[in-house]
Parts: structure tokens; C-alpha cells; sequence
């Protein structure tokens, strides 16, 4: 009772203190505003995105990071940037591309030749259950070297990559059918199929571009390239891709460029690539039938082995209905199917207009091969009058279209006239124009790809930054900017610089779809998602020396690795696989060694393994590189590496510091005080429903063991003092408090939590 009186009054003072000061507050404000030369509307914008300390976003977004190879992931409205993902690229804070397993990963997909070391990551692509976001996958290409990758959203890791065996670019990935049946990867520059050299003059006949459908299995996590296919196509420079849904359920979208077949060569007196790839006033827009193909394939009766993998060849495509044309605006740059499958919307950087397809339409004139010819290679061509429901002025340089939650409300990046245009497409009106800064690119609303779109805000992603953020040298950042969406007129609420490589598209997802894990399984392999057969538990540390390998299985836990020394031969291939033994959250290790180019991150429950080859004789001090502790410093280790044949002369390590009995007692007084403390935390916690919180349970597991550590250091250190080694038990009762620092860190956390969250004290029985 005197707790809640007290709550009270507190209460009622805090009120009077806000009412009486409430004008101070206000001219507070005011002087902020004026000293920063800050308006209302600039107040307000960030009162939009401004997020709580321990707030959370409403929206991630999963951002392409171009050539730095990774996703970048931040919040939304905060514009927060959360992780980097390692995926076509090395990433030493995640120690990808470092572990052993890792390692792995990144050589799927790549050259036999060479070990690729970039990526040009361009289009993210959520997994999809019936056209909605289901939050378990990220697929992404890599444009440079034509690889898709797949990224868990379990833990948000790269888990394979797969390379296209018959392209030689892929800027059109990743793009999913509805169930995530496929993954949509297309060609960009056309190239020879056959691998060989070919010269340019025979490029009519021998270049090819392309459209992959990558089978895709959602329970095991894996794309299956022996159940995939791809169509071979003209050698146009296919760009963007998109899936029907709905009512054009099964049907594929592939915009393309350079439908002129053009070949440069300004070194040799002829007009360059851009001079004869935009001379048509159209290209050409393929529509693939892929759930046919499918069945076809899969019957056996279309499709050959090449490459290794299934080819439809032109002639089979079109002798079955698979793929027809449609003229597209010239140059275009993204196709955008409707959230009900019944539009398709194409823009052309050289046109001011967006055309809006209506699928009706295309449908019906393939049902009733209504076609005014066809191309050079056979494939059927649908009139524009037979497809084209409307055509719309938006702007000078049309790319990208994003949809709204209101029913036909879309939005349009315009590049030349760096604008957004928010247009009806079923009624034809332009409904607003917002300018951003500067030359858009992409831009994304909240869940527009899917089925259903939120709406609310949108993410312009302008190639330009120019005056927007402190000068950084020539290199400048991207800038994506926020736009709030909710009202009838767009209004711009944030610049958020972006320093990592060229992010070409984004996609976003309800925070609340996705349920990442926050440890693993002990001992896991995260890029198997099986246990590791490196599992280690605390004190079965060892070394192993098998089939030319030295096996150090070793762990990691606050403040120390185990083992501290390892010791190995020059020459000898050392393999050292580290168990993290914590379970309370974000206790992640890092390992790294000098002069071996080793980084690894250890996650809690984490088992990871790095190997090479110890070359030179010498002393290689480790450590760990998360600030995991009080003690983080201390946590290190020697690798010594051996000259051959060397022979260890007699001796002991000479200690730097003598103890005496005064000094044991001295610590077991520090030990005993200690143990008070933790007793009364311990108590609040077993006095208050803790269970129901696994924050706390999984703080309460490391605290435990903990204590059991501390045990046997106690009783380590009774043993020597009772043999009068005062040196060894004042050290090993040193070590007893460095165990009972990490359960009281432990605790205090977790009462900490408790008190914050709400925790009820429950009645002892």
C-alpha cells in the first residue's frame, strides 16, 4: 500500500509539474525550432519518424546494396539501418565469407575458373503464400555474375546461391510467382548460350537472352536447379519481370530493351549502344505461360539438357503456347502486375506516358491467336490495340510503379523530371506530383509488390544526392527519402543517406510477419541449419589430430576461449571449430587471429570452424572481437606455431605476481559478498513469474551456468588453499568471482527486464 500511495502522489506532482510548465515546454520547443532554423512542417516530419528509445518500426525494409554485394535491412518510418546481410560478398562483421561454413555458400553459384569476390545485388523478393508476404525468405540476384541467393529469414543469412548457366548478366531477379512456386530470373545483354566465342557478326544468330523459372522448395528452404528451366528468347536485352496473380495466374511478365538487336562500336567508327537501342518507338513486352511449361517439362515432353540444365528452345515455346509479345514504350524499365492480376503497367524512360495492359485482353487474343505476325525468331506478336487499355502522362522518363491500398492508385518514379506521380490507372488521372532529390530510380510502398498493399508511406530511391548531406568527397552517398501516403497529397518526410554501394530496389514487410530467432540451437550450423558436427560442450574441449588435420573443438563464453593455448607444427593444417555456449541474447563472440586472416562471429548456440595452413613459425595471439563483457579484453588466447622439430626446453611459466594467505581470504570475502548479492537478485526473480518471460528464462539458463562454473572454481580453490598453494587458490578464487560477475550481470539484467515489462510477484506455495 505504501508503494501505490507513494505511485500516487509521484503521479499527481508529475501532472501539476506538466500543467504548471507546460508554456515553458512549449517556448523550449520554440527556442529549438529557432536556434536550428526549423519550421512546424519540419517539426512534424520528425515526429513522424521518430522512434522511442526501445520503440520498435512498423516495417522493415530489405535494400539492395549494388556493388558492395549485400542487402542492407533498416526500419520504417524510422530509417533506421538494422543489419548489412552478407550475401555475394565477404562481410567480416557477420564473419561471412571468413568460417568454414560460410565459406561454402559462397563458392555455390560462382565460376570453376576463379573465386568470385563481389556481387551487384539489385532486386530483393519476398516469399509469397496466395500473393502475400509470408516473411520466411529473400531471394536476390546478382547482376554482375548471374547468381540468385536465398537468404532465411529465420536468422537473416545467406543459405545458397545458385548461378544461371546460361547468361552472362541477370539485372531481371528476383521476382516470385504467388506461391513462390518460382523464382523469376531474366537475361539483360545477350550472349552466346553454348559458352564458346562467338563473333558479334554472327549476334542475330548465335547471341540469345533468356528467362529462368528456379523451382523453389519452401519446406527445405533450397532452390532445385535440376527441377528448373529457362526459355531461351531473342537476343533482346530482357530487363524486368513480374508474376500474375489471380486471374492471370501462371503467366509471367518480361519487359526488354534493345529489341533493335544492335551491336556498338565506337572504337570502330559506328554509333554507340545507346544511339541504335532506342531507334524503335517500341520493344517488346514477352508473356510466358509458366505453369504450362511446367507441366510440359516435367512430363518430359518438351526441354533439353544443356549447360546441365532444361532449355525450352524458341520453336518449343511457340509451337505450345508459351510465349507471345506485346509492344512495349521503347526503352522501358519495370513491368508492375496489378494486386488482382488484372493490369500490367509498363513505363519507358524515353516516353512521358505509363500504358496500362489490361490481361483481359492479352488473354483473349492469345485464346483466339489474334496476332498481327511475328518477330524474326517465330514468336507471336498481339497487336498494341488488342493489349493497351490506356496510356497516361505521368512525366518525362517513366520507370517504376508501386500500388497503393486504395483501389487503382498507383505511383510512378519519373527519373528525368525527379518526380513521383500518383495516377488512377483505371480512370487515367494524374492525382499528384511530389519532386524528390534527385533522379529517382526505383521507389517501393509498404508491401507493393503483394496482393494486398499497405499503402501509408513510400521509399523514393534517388541515384543523386548533390547538396543533401555533408560533403564525403566525390564518392557520394544515395539518398533514399521517405513520403508519407496516407492523405490525398504526398508529402516528403525524410532523407536517409545510404553509404554502401549503388541499392537499386526495395522491398518491404510488416515487422510483425517475420519472427527471426534470437539464438540457435546449441551447437548449430547455421548455414546447414543442422547440427554441427563440431559440437562442443563445456569441458569436452580437445584436440584432435586426424587425417593431416589439427582439430582444435574448442568453446566461447564470457570472458574466456577455451583453449587458451594451442599449440601445432609448422606446416600442419589447423582446423579450429568454437562452440558459443551462451544463451542469453545478443551474446555473440567474434574470433580472430593475427596475421591469418580469420574473423569469425559466433552467435549464441553458435558452432563455427575456420581452417589453414600454419606456415609460419611464430606466436599468434586470439581474441575475441565482440565487446562481449567487463572482461572482454581478457579474453584471448595464443596460437604457437612450432618450428619443426623443435624441442621444448624444461621450465614453467614464472607467475608475475606472488599471493599470500591474506590475499586468498581477502577474495573469498570478495566471493562471499558477491554471493549476497546474487542471492537477493536470484530472489526477486523466483519470486515473480520470470517463466513467462523467455528473455529472462534464457538469462536464467546462462546465470545457472554460471554458478556451476563458480562452483568448481570454489572448490578448486579450496583444495589448494587446504594444501597451502595460496598462489593457486587465491587465482582460482579469482576465477570464482569472474563467474559470479557474469551471473550477477546476468541477473541484474534479467531483474531489470522484469521490473520493465510487468512482471507479477506470484505467492510462494
Amino acid at each position: 500500500m505504501k508503494l501505490k500511495r507513494f505511485s500516487s502522489v509521484l503521479l499527481g506532482l508529475s501532472l501539476g509539474a506538466s500543467l504548471a510548465t507546460s508554456a515553458m515546454a512549449e517556448q523550449s520547443l520554440q527556442d529549438v525550432m529557432k536556434a536550428r532554423g526549423l519550421t512546424e512542417k519540419d517539426v512534424l516530419s520528425a515526429a513522424k519518424i521518430y522512434t522511442p528509445t526501445g520503440g520498435r518500426d512498423e516495417y522493415l525494409a530489405f535494400s539492395s546494396g549494388g556493388q558492395s554485394g549485400h542487402v542492407i535491412v533498416y526500419g520504417i518510418p524510422s530509417m533506421r539501418i538494422l543489419k548489412y546481410i552478407g550475401v555475394f560478398t565477404p562481410e567480416p562483421w557477420q564473419g561471412y565469407g571468413f568460417d568454414d561454413e560460410s565459406k561454402a555458400v559462397l563458392r555455390q553459384g560462382g565460376n570453376d575458373d576463379m573465386e568470385i569476390q563481389w556481387g551487384d545485388t539489385h532486386h530483393p523478393a519476398f516469399s509469397e503464400t496466395e500473393g502475400e508476404y509470408n516473411g520466411k525468405y529473400l531471394f536476390i540476384n546478382d547482376k554482375a555474375n548471374p547468381r540468385i541467393a536465398v537468404i532465411d529469414l529465420h536468422d537473416f543469412e545467406t543459405k545458397q546461391i545458385v548461378g544461371n548457366p546460361f547468361f552472362k548478366s541477370t539485372h531481371g531477379g528476383a521476382f516470385v510467382t504467388p506461391n513462390t512456386e518460382y523464382v523469376m530470373d531474366a537475361a539483360q545483354y545477350a550472349a552466346p548460350i553454348s559458352n564458346d566465342f562467338v563473333p558479334l557478326s554472327e549476334f542475330n544468330d548465335k547471341y540469345r537472352g533468356g528467362l529462368t523459372y528456379w523451382k523453389f522448395d519452401m519446406k527445405k528452404g533450397k532452390i532445385q536447379p535440376e527441377k528448373s528451366f529457362t526459355f531461351e528468347m531473342p537476343p533482346y536485352s530482357q530487363d524486368l519481370s513480374d508474376a500474375g496473380k489471380f486471374v492471370s495466374m501462371g503467366w509471367g511478365f518480361t519487359n526488354s530493351f534493345c529489341s533493335e538487336r544492335y551491336v556498338g562500336g565506337v572504337e570502330k567508327g559506328r554509333p554507340p549502344f545507346e544511339a541504335g537501342c532506342s531507334q524503335k518507338d517500341t520493344d517488346f513486352l514477352h508473356v510466358t505461360n509458366w505453369q504450362k511449361a511446367a507441366e510440359l517439362v516435367n512430363s518430359g515432353k518438351i526441354g533439353s539438357k544443356v549447360n546441365g540444365s532444361t532449355l525450352i528452345s524458341i520453336d518449343e515455346a511457340v509451337a505450345n503456347d508459351l510465349m507471345f509479345l506485346v509492344p512495349e514504350p521503347k526503352s522501358p524499365h519495370g513491368v508492375d502486375v496489378s494486386p488482382d492480376g488484372s493490369h500490367i503497367i509498363v513505363s519507358g524512360k524515353l516516353d512521358s506516358h505509363t500504358w496500362v495492359y489490361g490481361w483481359d485482353k492479352i488473354k483473349n487474343a492469345i485464346d483466339n491467336k489474334k496476332f498481327e505476325g511475328t518477330d524474326d525468331y517465330g514468336i507471336p506478336i498481339i497487336a498494341m490495340k488488342d493489349a493497351l487499355k490506356t496510356q497516361v502522362q505521368v512525366g518525362l522518363g517513366p520507370l517504376h510503379t508501386q500500388y497503393d491500398s486504395k483501389e487503382c492508385v498507383v505511383y510512378t518514379s519519373i527519373y528525368v523530371d525527379s518526380m513521383v506521380t500518383k495516377w488512377n490507372y483505371c480512370t487515367g488521372k494524374v492525382l499528384d506530383q511530389l519532386h524528390i532529390h534527385y533522379n529517382i530510380g526505383h521507389l517501393m510502398s509498404m508491401e507493393g509488390d503483394s496482393a494486398s498493399p499497405d499503402g501509408k508511406y513510400l521509399v523514393a530511391l534517388n541515384k543523386l544526392a548533390i547538396d543533401r548531406f555533408n560533403p564525403v568527397g566525390p564518392l557520394h552517398p544515395q539518398n533514399h527519402q521517405l513520403i508519407d501516403i496516407s492523405g490525398d497529397k504526398m508529402k516528403l518526410v525524410a532523407d536517409m543517406p545510404i553509404p554502401l554501394g549503388e541499392p537499386h530496389y526495395v522491398a518491404a514487410i510488416k515487422a510483425d510477419k517475420l519472427k527471426p530467432v534470437v539464438r540457435y540451437k546449441s551447437g548449430w550450423d547455421s548455414r546447414a541449419d543442422k547440427r554441427s558436427p563440431y559440437k562442443t560442450r563445456a569441458g569436452r574441449e580437445k584436440v584432435v589430430r586426424k587425417d593431416g588435420v589439427v582439430h582444435v573443438y574448442g568453446t566461447v563464453i564470457r570472458s574466456h576461449i577455451t583453449p587458451e593455448i594451442i599449440e601445432v607444427e609448422e606446416g600442419e593444417t589447423v582446423s579450429i571449430h568454437l562452440t558459443n555456449l551462451e544463451r542469453a541474447q545478443d551474446e555473440t563472440h567474434g574470433f580472430a587471429i593475427y596475421d591469418e586472416n580469420v574473423q569469425l562471429s559466433i552467435e549464441p548456440g553458435k558452432t563455427v570452424s575456420t581452417t589453414f595452413v600454419a606456415e609460419k613459425p611464430g606466436v599468434y595471439p586470439y581474441y575475441c572481437t565482440e565487446f562481449c563483457s567487463a572482461l572482454h579484453l581478457e579474453m584471448q588466447g595464443y596460437l604457437l606455431v612450432k618450428p619443426k622439430g623443435y624441442v621444448a626446453k624444461e621450465g614453467k611459466i614464472q607467475e608475475g605476481q606472488a599471493y599470500t594467505k591474506a590475499d586468498y581470504n581477502k577474495q573469498v570475502k570478495t566471493n562471499t559478498d558477491t554471493q549476497a548479492v546474487i542471492n537477493s537478485v536470484v530472489g526477486f526473480i523466483t519470486s515473480h513469474n520470470y517463466k513467462d518471460f523467455p528473455e529472462v528464462v534464457a538469462l536464467v539458463e546462462d546465470a545457472t551456468d554460471q554458478l556451476g562454473f563458480a562452483d568448481g572454481a570454489k572448490k578448486k580453490s579450496e583444495a589448494f588453499a587446504a594444501d597451502g598453494d595460496y598462489q593457486n587458490a587465491t587465482l582460482w578464487a579469482g576465477q570464482h568471482w569472474q563467474y559470479q560477475v557474469k551471473t550477477a550481470d546476468m541477473g541484474l539484467r534479467a531483474k531489470t527486464f522484469l521490473e520493465e515489462h510487468g512482471a507479477v510477484k506470484v505467492e510462494s506455495k
